[in-house]
């Protein structure tokens, strides 16, 4: 049977590096990938047509790659339609015609969680096998690789609440990704470990995938690629601006994820999770409802923006017509 690996995680959490790491071992990229820039200068190792098919549909309907809300997958699952699963296992089928049974084929793709679902039909009706790679970085390493990449130039203010909204974003992630690939085959690797000795990590993640990772002696292609030195950034909460509650949670939530490393099924992670999870969700609308009126005012004062600038236009119009009109009664239209 012919195998899906789904490599995903929270945004900067890794899942770049374990992509290529895979890809230098053999696993199978679809091609065209979306190619490397200046955020990430070694690749991102994406599928092209798979980015473009999550990005039109999930920007469409606000949900963000990372997302604090945790009803952000039942949103985006309510809005795929027939066409839009069927657009996805058409071209699924046609990447996997031409490979041989056993082959295993990597997408990795950080915004599959809010999808997961679907994509665990899609498979099935292709045929295939769904396996996943979740990678696991600590929160603050995960904020600050984001503030680095994202935040450059912007207001003191502004980096504050995004850090506070990352962390969140951070642990929604975990939670809806860990509980949504229950049902498959499934690996947890932690950024410190492979960038530490990825040969560790990576035999372990792929004997847990059941996945070959061929000689892995040295001189080896990802010794070049994998080193120590991206990680850039420590796992203390010195210059984070984050609530005491949430990074209580967060830190809890990097210790149960951390059981799934060793034992990806392990019952007391998955039901300290469910917990955590159930807390978050409990935070977030009590968050929600103390920033009502706020976010109210926000509505409305983008609404009175809209309105001026509806405002102005109508006058413009409205001057363009008489002026018109002038130049008719004069006989210049003739």
């Amino acid at each position: 049977m012919k195998r899906i690996l789904l490599v995903t995680g929270s945004g900067r959490s890794g899942t770049s590096s374990v992509a290529g790491t895979l890809k230098r071992l053999g696993l199978h990229v679809p091609q065209p990938e979306v190619p490397a820039d200046e955020k990430n200068p070694l690749g991102y190792y994406e599928v092209q047509w798979v980015a473009d098919f999550h990005k039109g549909w999930l920007d469409g309907i606000h949900v963000r790659t990372i997302d604090t809300r945790p009803h952000a997958g039942d949103v985006a699952m309510a809005t795929v339609t027939p066409d839009r699963e069927e657009h996805l296992r058409g071209w699924l089928a046609d990447e996997l015609a031409g490979r041989p049974d056993g082959d295993v084929v990597m997408i990795k793709e950080t915004r599959a969680y809010w999808v997961y679902p679907l994509w665990q039909r899609v498979v099935a009706a292709v045929g295939a096998e769904l396996s996943s790679l979740t990678m696991l970085r600590h929160p603050t390493q995960v904020v600050r690789s984001r503030d680095t990449a994202y935040l450059g130039g912007r207001s003191d203010e502004f980096r504050l609440q995004r850090e506070t909204s990352n962390v969140a974003a951070w642990m929604n992630s975990v939670f809806v990704t860990e509980r949504a690939t229950r049902d498959n085959p499934r690996a947890f690797v932690p950024y410190y470990d492979l960038v530490e000795d990825w040969r560790s990590a990576i035999s372990r993640a792929c004997g847990q995938l059941g996945i070959d990772t061929g000689d892995l002696a040295a001189p080896h292609p990802v010794d070049e690629f994998v080193t120590p030195s991206l990680n850039r950034s420590d796992d203390a909460w010195d210059g984070l601006t984050v609530p005491d509650s949430l990074k209580d949670l967060a830190e809890q939530t990097w210790s149960a994820a951390g059981l799934l490393v060793a034992t990806p099924d392990d019952e007391k992670a998955r039901a300290e999770l469910d917990r955590l999870a159930a807390a978050y969700a409990e935070l977030y609308a009590t968050a929600a409802a103390l920033a009502s009126d706020e976010k109210k005012a926000a509505v409305l004062a983008e609404q009175h923006k809209l309105q001026e600038r509806l405002d102005t236009k109508n006058k413009r119009i409205e001057k363009l017509r008489r002026e018109v009109h002038e130049l008719r009664g004069a006989g210049v239209d003739e």
